[in-house]
């Protein structure tokens, strides 16, 4: 597909992101949350895995394609309640997805990989979902983990060790060595938490 389709669908996709009501700082400025998401998801993808093609990079731009359309308090309260809100997000963006890369000419068969990478399809066989989460992953560590830790107080290390332990199965060998190598800031008061669970 041609650079300029890719552009076009990258440009829909940030418009579309661009509208979130939601507000996030970094780098001395406010940002549409899921605008500033989605481009840090690009940025770590061209640190971890430059030479991904157009489809799987629009992809893992629009993960988190309008989230705030789809709140988690639309849905009960409860563990089954997360875990139907968390499927349909994945059927949800997606859509957006395919929309998008449609509206900028891609083919099929372009499209169909973008929406079965976004839905997380055959996550452990189809190496495009698994580059997805690696990418995600990669993310919530550099840029959210610590985050979610001051919000989190009342957490054991043992359970915090559990947390990371299981973000680190979702990844792939390439994103463990990646990590191991230095190529992420990890969250400076939690690095030692870190290597202690992926270490052990």
């Amino acid at each position: 597909m041609t650079q300029a389709a890719y552009e076009q669908a990258i440009n829909l996709i940030d418009n579309a992101n661009s509208e979130d009501p939601n507000v996030e700082h970094a780098d001395g400025k406010d940002w549409p949350k899921e605008l500033l998401y989605s481009l840090r998801m690009s940025d770590m993808l061209e640190r971890y895995k430059s030479d991904t093609d157009h489809a799987i990079k629009l992809a893992i731009r629009g993960q988190h394609i309008q989230r705030w359309q789809s709140p988690r308090n639309a849905y009960p309260m409860d563990r089954q309640g997360y875990h139907k809100w968390r499927s349909d997000l994945y059927v949800f963006h997606a859509d957006k997805v395919g929309n998008a890369l449609a509206e900028a000419g891609f083919n099929e068969q372009d499209i169909l990989r973008a929406k079965n990478a976004v839905a997380k399809k055959g996550i452990k066989s189809n190496p495009d979902a698994q580059l997805l989460e690696d990418v995600a992953s990669l993310v919530f560590i550099e840029h959210y983990m610590l985050a979610f830790a001051e919000k989190h107080t009342d957490y054991t290390e043992q359970k915090w060790i559990d947390i990371i332990r299981k973000t680190w199965r979702k990844m792939s060998e390439d994103a463990h060595a990646f990590v191991l190598a230095g190529n992420i800031t990890l969250p400076e008061p939690l690095t030692p938490l870190i290597l202690k669970a992926v270490q052990a």
